[in-house]
Order: C-alpha cells, then sequence, then structure tokens
C-alpha cells in the first residue's frame, strides 16, 4: 500500500465535497426562498451541519481498525439487526409522496435504507470471508448471503423504494461474485430477484408511468395518477436537459442558472447535477465524472493492496454503492435512464445520504490506513531480522 493512493483519494473526496457545497449552495437558493420563509441559506446550512458530522464520522471510522467487524461478529450483527427494524420502523411513520421511507423526528428526518446499503457490505464482507473456500457451496456460499440481503430488501421493496432495492441488490451480488460464489448458484436468486423487482415496477402505477414517459409511449390505462407521474417524470427529465443545454465550455456563470427557478423541481436533491453543469459548464459535467471514476479507481486500488480479503471486501462494497448511485444519478439526468429519484452523493442535499457516504469513505480510509501500517511495520521486522 502507498501511502500516496490515501492521499489522492482523500484529495479526491474533498474535491468532491467542496464542490458539491458550491454547487449547492447555488441550486437551493431558490427553493429555500420559497419553502422557509425566504431563508436562501436554508439547506446550505443544514448541509454544512450535516458535512461536519460525516467528517466526524469519517475520522472515526478511519481510525476503527476495520477488522472489529470481522473478530468480533456481534458488531456487524448488531449493526444489521438495528438497520432492519428501523426499515420496519419507517411503516409508523406517516407516508411522504406514496412512500413511507422516512422516520421523523422534530426537524431531522432519517432514511434508514441508506444504512441498509452500508449494513449489507460490512455482514457479507464478515461472512464470505469466514467461509474461505466453503463460499462454493450452495448454502453456505449463496442461499445465506442472499437471505441475509433479503431481510434488508423486503422492507425496501414494500416502501418502497426502488433505488435503494437496486443498490442493495447489486452490492450484495457483486460481493458473493467478489468472493467467489459460483455463477450457477448465484443465477437463480438474480433472476427471482430481478423478477419480484419486476413485478412490482409493473404494479406500480407512478413507476409504470414514468418508464412510459421515458420510452415515449402512452398508458391505455386512463389513471390519472399515472398521466399526472408521467407528466412530472417527463418534466422533470426535459427540463434537465434543458438546463444541460444552456451550458457551453464554461457555463452560464456561478449562480446564473434559470432552471432552478422553480422550472426544475429537484434542483437541490435528485438533479443539483443538472444546475452545476447549466451553471459551470462541459468541465464541470466531465469533471464530476472523472473524480468519481478516480475514487473507484483508487479504491480498487486499495483494495488490491489490503492485507486481508475482508478488507478488499469491504472497500469493493463501499466504493460501489457510491459508484453506481453517481453514475445512475448522473444518467437520469441526461435522460439517458429512466427517472428514478437517486440521490448525487456528496452533492444532493440530504442528511442520512451524506452520513452514509463518510462512513463508506472511513471505511476504505481504515482499510488503506490499517494495511499501510501493517505492511510497514512488516517490513521494519524484516529489515530488523536481517541486521
Amino acid at each position: 500500500m502507498r501511502k500516496s493512493a490515501l492521499f489522492w483519494f482523500g484529495l479526491v473526496v474533498t474535491s468532491l465535497v467542496a464542490l458539491g457545497l458550491v454547487v449547492l449552495s447555488s441550486a437551493s437558493a431558490a427553493n429555500a426562498m420559497r419553502l422557509h420563509h425566504g431563508d436562501a441559506y436554508f439547506f446550505i446550512k443544514r448541509q454544512f451541519a450535516y458535512l461536519v458530522a460525516g467528517l466526524a464520522i469519517a475520522v472515526g471510522v478511519a481510525l476503527f481498525d476495520y477488522r472489529r467487524w470481522r473478530n468480533h461478529t456481534s458488531l456487524a450483527w448488531l449493526f444489521y439487526l438495528a438497520v432492519v427494524v428501523l426499515l420496519w420502523a419507517v411503516f409508523g411513520f406517516k407516508a411522504i409522496n406514496g412512500s413511507h421511507r422516512w422516520i421523523t423526528v422534530g426537524p431531522l428526518r432519517l432514511q434508514p435504507s441508506e444504512f441498509a446499503k452500508l449494513s449489507v457490505v460490512i455482514l457479507l464482507a464478515a461472512w464470505l470471508d469466514r467461509l474461505g473456500w466453503k463460499v462454493e457451496l450452495f448454502w453456505k456460499g449463496a442461499f445465506w448471503p442472499v437471505a441475509f440481503a433479503g431481510g434488508l430488501l423486503l422492507p425496501i421493496l414494500l416502501e418502497p423504494d426502488f433505488g435503494s432495492f437496486m443498490v442493495v441488490a447489486s452490492a450484495a451480488f457483486l460481493m458473493m461474485f467478489v468472493a467467489g460464489t459460483r455463477i450457477g448458484h448465484m443465477a437463480p436468486f438474480a433472476l427471482l430477484g430481478v423478477g419480484v423487482f419486476v413485478f412490482k415496477v409493473a404494479t406500480n402505477a407512478n413507476r409504470m408511468a414514468r418508464l412510459a414517459a421515458f420510452f415515449g409511449m402512452q398508458l391505455d390505462v386512463g389513471a390519472q395518477v399515472q398521466d399526472a407521474a408521467a407528466q412530472r417524470a417527463a418534466y422533470q427529465a426535459n427540463q434537465a436537459l434543458a438546463a444541460i443545454g444552456n451550458s457551453n465550455v464554461w457555463g452560464a456563470g456561478l449562480g446564473e442558472s434559470m432552471q432552478k427557478y422553480l422550472y426544475l423541481p429537484e434542483a437541490h436533491t435528485d438533479f443539483v447535477f443538472a444546475v452545476g453543469a447549466e451553471e459551470l459548464g462541459i468541465l464541470y459535467s466531465v469533471g464530476v465524472v472523472l473524480l468519481f471514476c478516480a475514487f473507484f479507481a483508487l479504491s480498487v486500488y486499495i483494495a488490491r493492496k489490503a492485507s486481508d480479503r475482508f478488507g478488499r471486501f469491504l472497500v469493493i462494497g463501499m466504493a460501489f454503492i457510491i459508484f453506481f448511485q453517481a453514475m445512475f444519478n448522473i444518467g437520469v439526468v441526461c435522460k439517458a435512464l429512466p427517472t428514478k429519484g437517486m440521490a448525487l452523493p456528496f452533492f444532493s442535499y440530504g442528511g442520512t445520504n451524506l452520513l452514509s457516504a463518510f462512513f463508506a469513505v472511513g471505511t476504505i480510509l481504515s482499510v488503506g490506513i490499517h494495511s499501510y501500517r501493517e505492511k510497514k511495520r512488516a517490513f521494519v521486522n524484516k529489515v530488523l531480522l536481517r541486521t
């Protein structure tokens, strides 16, 4: 493990966070003025508070020896069970926009599905690492990992939160694949998961309307809710494209976006990338994509240089959940994918998403730092033995 890799990883994360704050400060102003009594800085002030908390979490997790998750598996199980309880607890709170995704306590709103992404990575990493060669067995290497993931996926699907379902399921299967689970053992569960996902989407009026809008089709069902959903989805996607189309190499200038003035409803959350593209131009758009690619590439390097399999599994899983969400969000904004609410890590407004992203960053740094120290210590001991 080279120390420079950790430096560059930290620099990339710092660049993403700094750029995210700059873009959000501009993108959120109009909605903040409208929703919060003329306070244009309402969202950015709250985001900054979440950022401070996130940095504290990242530092704490980075200093925490990641191997304790494996050596004391009760920690991983307690985290997993706590997340499962929170995922079911959301149904005791009022639905927002037709979904039970949040636990609201006063001014704070918690989204447990964000922690489910972290929990599935930690638990499966510990389980798959302990199996060793037994990962090739059907029951231990495929059935039980899928069952553990299913304990998180079921309440997420019932909320419904299709975006988090995709992230958790994809992360689980990726980790099984990296660990060496046989593809033939994974395939039936993957097909089952896809089938259940397709069925839930097909029976969800709003989701089908969004798909219809994406493919330019009309649903012959006569449901007003579907028509409204299709119009909203098409409108947001078209406005996002208009924002990107208004940009050039340098953009319209920071703070000069027109789409953020209530033309783009989710300008400070799911479609913040479009506002940044309009104001800062093509260089911003390409730069953000390259930064996320660098984030994933450096994470893979850290994983390869990790001192044990458990560390490799953790890094790959944590890096994937951030990279997947980033690429999916950008794909939606560019209308390459159907409209789906999924935050852009480090950019979109939202406390739970930002905290979970910093937890993932801290975990990657923990693996890198402790692996570097261990290899450095081994090198020193080797030199001392020679002398």
